[in-house]
């Protein structure tokens, strides 16, 4: 099977946040998944349900001979077994994990959507794609992860967090 690059977002905003991504990252690192990249980890204000603590976000650069619905099925065991549960949409989450981008490709099914389909409006998403890959164009849109961030403009709160994604990973990280 054919090495794809994929984007997955990932974020918390229920107990350690940071420790909860340092989990997520480390489950999502496989023998079928390898992980290229993370970018910084963000602060983030609620985006939706706004009657939540902040969140932490970033975004996870993987390399994969998974398709992509063979990558959605392993993230939503990953958010399984990391005790996400249903609830209100847009709520609190112990992990959030969104296949964000895979590759160029395009997929609309009924539970699927890639590119996700928010992620062009969505500041937390872009600023740390734009960290890890600010040239990369989006299919569909023709339009780079930086003009994207752009035409988004100011209006989400995102703060970079102290920590970084090595310190989150080796599990040195606080709260933020």
């Amino acid at each position: 099977m054919v090495q794809q690059i994929a984007y997955v977002g990932l974020g918390s905003n229920v107990g350690n946040k940071i420790a909860n991504c340092a989990r997520a990252l480390t489950e999502l690192s496989s023998p079928d998944i390898s992980i290229q990249r993370v970018s910084s980890l963000y602060k983030t204000d609620p985006v939706g349900y706004v009657d939540q603590e902040r969140f932490v976000n970033g975004v996870v650069e993987v390399c994969t001979e998974l398709s992509i619905r063979s990558l959605l099925e392993r993230v939503k065991i990953i958010e399984k077994n990391m005790g996400r549960k249903t609830g209100v949409r847009w709520g609190p989450r112990v992990i959030d994990l969104d296949i964000l981008l895979y590759g160029s490709e395009v997929c609309e099914s009924e539970d699927l959507v890639i590119p996700h389909p928010r992620l062009h409006e969505r500041r937390f998403v872009l600023v740390p794609l734009v960290e890890l890959v600010p040239e990369f164009m989006h299919p569909g849109l023709n339009k780079t992860m930086r003009e994207l961030l752009a035409a988004v403009g100011n209006n989400q709160y995102v703060e970079r967090c102290s920590v970084t994604p090595l310190e989150c990973v080796s599990g040195n990280a606080a709260r933020p």
